[in-house]
């Protein structure tokens, strides 16, 4: 699979959002990463679905939409999501994962699976017929500018093996937390093939956004 590029949005200008997106169509960017945070899962609160379904209308990039939330199947129907965009849930958040990636798939999205760091990779065993991406958290969700945690590596090469393993190595692995340029490379070569992208890497004060994209790339 092509390494992917997903810009975080939470990073951007949101105060001139339609400005910031057609920076990183300009910019080559593969997805719009968006995080959903509702102040419970997390200690935080982003993005809304007005505001998502509105960057939906505004750019032909797939949405990439990360759902930091407990109990995310109550939210799939505000999203107008479509068959290039990815909804990814967390594994922690949801009770009931199989239901939930099994009617996101229902609706023609392709649907995600979020791993937090302390969570072992083998919860992926018995749901990878519902999974069209997995990801691997970098840092402990929430906020932005923390430092990528310990294990990250071994842990992207220990999915890689065991998404393989299944039977399944069409499943990429996103990484989403510090991925710097160096930290990208690093979890590149161990199997990583999609980046989330926001302060550390795309979203640098005064830097052009397609040079430091043109610049990661480079490195993967």
């Amino acid at each position: 699979m092509k390494k992917l590029l997903s810009a975080s949005v939470m990073c951007a200008d949101l105060l001139n959002i339609e400005k910031s997106v057609k920076e990183l169509e300009r910019a080559g960017i593969d997805l719009l990463h968006l995080d959903v945070m509702d102040g419970s899962f997390v200690p935080n609160i982003t993005l809304g679905f007005d505001m998502i379904n509105a960057i939906k209308g505004m750019t032909d990039i797939p949405l990439d939409v990360h759902m930091m939330v407990n109990t995310p199947a109550q939210f799939i129907d505000m999203m107008n999501l479509g068959k290039d965009d990815y909804l990814c849930i967390h594994y922690e958040g949801d009770i009931h994962a199989q239901r939930t990636l099994a009617k996101i798939k229902d609706k023609g999205i392709k649907a995600g699976l979020a791993l937090n760091p302390q969570t072992p990779v083998n919860c992926y065993e018995h749901l990878v017929d519902y999974l069209d991406m997995a990801l691997i958290m970098t840092v402990s969700p929430g906020f932005a500018g923390q430092k990528i945690f310990a294990g990250a590596k071994e842990k992207v090469a220990k999915t890689r093996a065991f998404l393989d393993s299944l039977g399944r190595p069409d499943i990429p692995i996103e990484v989403d937390g510090n991925i710097s340029p160096a930290n990208g490379a690093m979890l590149s070569k161990v199997g990583a093939e999609i980046f989330v992208l926001g302060t550390s890497s795309l979203f640098i004060k005064d830097k052009d956004m397609k040079e430091s994209a043109e610049s990661f790339r480079a490195i993967l």
